[in-house]
């Protein structure tokens, strides 16, 4: 069996029976053939589950105390700032040119230079107006884009991000 670490959860293919770690219960009892998927947290199996049903608060700082950034290496941090980076630069840029095309309605937004900012961001700002709609005929969806995207790429790639800070990490 191989096992990719993807963020907290590792993904292993299981071809045989999952069995139980531990003697702890058999909490896979689906079929034997199916995907196992088991977070790579420890000793959280028998905490998360009371004879109420309810999540203790042990359990919960457990999970939280296990929870750490540490799987990402710092190489793939700065692979992901080089790619994060531009890509939500890029869209903040253009959500800004639709939140000045807002102004003129009239605006041809298939011909050249306008649908360079209106193809990509258009589908997103469709869903987004079927939860958020015109307030008093001003569509208010670029403002909320922008804001959003300014907010990932401050708390991701900016200079106190995520990111930036796992990629600073020393290698021990």
């Amino acid at each position: 069996m191989t096992s990719i670490a993807s963020g907290l959860v590792s993904f292993s293919p299981a071809f045989l029976p999952a069995k139980s770690r531990r003697g702890f219960p058999n909490l896979r009892n689906r079929s034997p053939y199916l995907p196992v998927v088991s977070a790579s947290l420890s000793h959280t199996t028998t905490s998360l589950c009371s004879n109420t049903g309810l999540v203790s608060k042990e359990a919960i700082s457990e999970v939280l105390h296990n929870m750490y950034l540490a799987d990402l290496d710092p190489g793939t941090a700065k692979l992901a700032i080089g790619i994060l980076g531009p890509a939500l630069s890029a869209f903040g840029f253009l959500f800004i040119v639709r939140i000045v095309m807002s102004w003129y309605p009239k605006l041809p937004v298939d011909k050249f230079p306008y649908v360079l900012a209106y193809a990509p961001t258009e589908p997103i700002l469709v869903q987004t107006r079927k939860v958020i709609p015109p307030l008093a005929g001003v569509d208010v969806t670029p403002v909320v884009w922008f804001g959003l995207v300014s907010f990932l790429s401050e708390i991701l790639v900016g200079p106190q991000g995520l990111l930036v800070l796992v990629s600073q990490q020393q290698v021990s």
